[in-house]
């Protein structure tokens, strides 16, 4: 565009007030001055623009010198005409979308001045930015019977893209609202059919271009209830069988501990008792306890408890704080009868023995063995003979014994099986 010549003083013109570019096209904004003075030409261009900087210096003609101040810009922006010149349009390439704004172009003449701001040149770049690639998603379960929701969304567009929903294969399709949302870009489709299966397309676009994007849908028959019921139940029959068998290996394995318990048990129980026997006798006390046991024992009267004296006038009687020599009986009981010691704690006591009266005088038993504490093992029981209840030599009681500090002896008795008892 040739610039307007007028003899007035320096006035800008600008060929186009909007300009719009697609993003990574050429821009140009034309602008000249008129002028009658042939001098040289101060040119400035500044950008404003929306953000933190609004403001800043894009090129500069000073002096004869072109320079580009903002460095972003730096090869992509410069003067169309060669400089100096009256036409001092530029030119932006390989335009971005942080290029819109407002640029503001000033000339300045060393030699002429302006009025009323003639001098200065406003234009609007904007810079269209195409839809960016879709994604397309499916949302919803595509059975026979069940509903889907597609979606498609950019994720970049100036100005934002318009969406729309069509079917290319096996036969062609488009749809319309509600079923699609041209600004959410979503197609719901409502009671499946197997029909509705194939190739959907969604397309983007706005005033600077479009964008596509394909899904494939496969409708898949209903799922039968009983098959899925069937499986349900099989997974629970199989859980209870597996807590059975856990159950039933804890109940064998808790009997069979049981058992070897109670095996061990009886075996205590049938374990043969010690040989020997053991006396404790405790010290001021005339009970004695009996700690042992014999399998069998059988006393014959073919030995003596005691060992045989010929009979004499005087008698000894062995107590168990000392022994008392030369006793005789101050008088004859006339009653005699049968002292019976104190009990035992763990046995039953048995009569305390005297030796017989013989002509007025303590004696000693012919039949008793020599050795009391001699035992017979035999092979099973043996018939034990009456117990005979020893008599009081006439003439002493029982409370003269035991001021004379007798204790009762207590042998242990035997049961026909063997034992003692």
């Amino acid at each position: 565009m040739a610039p307007c010549l007028s003899s007035a003083v320096l006035e800008v013109h600008v060929g186009q007030t909007s300009v719009v570019s697609i993003k990574g096209q050429q821009a140009i904004l034309p602008v000249w001055y008129t002028s009658i003075s042939n001098s040289r030409p101060f040119v400035s261009w500044l950008l404003e623009r929306h953000g933190p900087r609004k403001h800043f210096q894009v090129l500069t003609y000073i002096e004869g010198k072109s320079k580009v101040e903002e460095m972003y810009l730096k090869h992509r922006v410069g003067f169309q005409y060669p400089m100096p010149s009256s036409n001092v349009s530029i030119v932006i390439n390989n335009t971005q979308e942080e290029d819109s704004g407002q640029y503001m172009c000033t000339v300045n003449l060393a030699d002429e001045s302006s009025a009323d701001g003639r001098n200065i040149g406003l234009i609007n770049l904007t810079v269209l930015v195409p839809p960016s690639s879709p994604v397309c998603k499916v949302q919803g379960s595509p059975h026979v019977g069940g509903n889907v929701t597609m979606s498609c969304k950019s994720s970049s567009g100036k100005p934002s893209p318009m969406y729309r929903w069509r079917r290319t294969g096996p036969t062609f399709q488009v749809f319309f609202a509600p079923m699609q949302d041209l600004s959410k870009g979503t197609l719901t489709l409502m009671n499946l059919t197997t029909d509705m299966s194939g190739t959907y397309i969604c397309n983007a676009s706005n005033s600077a271009g479009y964008s596509n994007c394909t899904i494939t849908l496969e409708v898949n028959p209903a799922v039968n209830a009983v098959v899925v019921a069937g499986a349900v139940v099989g997974a629970l029959v199989g859980l209870g069988l597996i807590l059975l068998f856990a159950l039933q290996m804890f109940v064998y394995r808790r009997k069979k501990k049981d058992g070897q318990e109670e095996m061990a048990n009886e075996i205590k129980e049938d374990a043969v008792a010690p040989k020997t026997l053991s006396w404790a006798k405790s010290p001021g006390s005339d009970i004695v306890s009996k700690n042992g046991t014999l399998s069998s024992m059988n006393t014959t009267q073919d030995h003596k408890l005691y060992p045989s004296k010929p009979p004499s006038d005087t008698a000894s009687v062995t107590t168990a704080t000392g022994s008392v020599a030369g006793y005789k009986p101050p008088y004859n009981n006339p009653r005699g009868g049968t002292l019976t010691p104190t009990p035992s704690l763990s046995s039953q006591s048995l009569p305390l023995y005297f030796p017989p009266n013989i002509n007025g005088t303590l004696g000693h038993h012919t039949n008793v063995p020599v050795h009391r504490n001699a035992q017979h093992r035999t092979n099973g029981a043996q018939p034990q003979a009456p117990r005979q209840e020893p008599t009081l030599p006439p003439g002493l009681t029982s409370s003269a014994l035991t001021r004379m500090g007798a204790v009762p002896v207590m042998v242990p008795a035997q049961s026909q099986a063997g034992s003692l008892v």
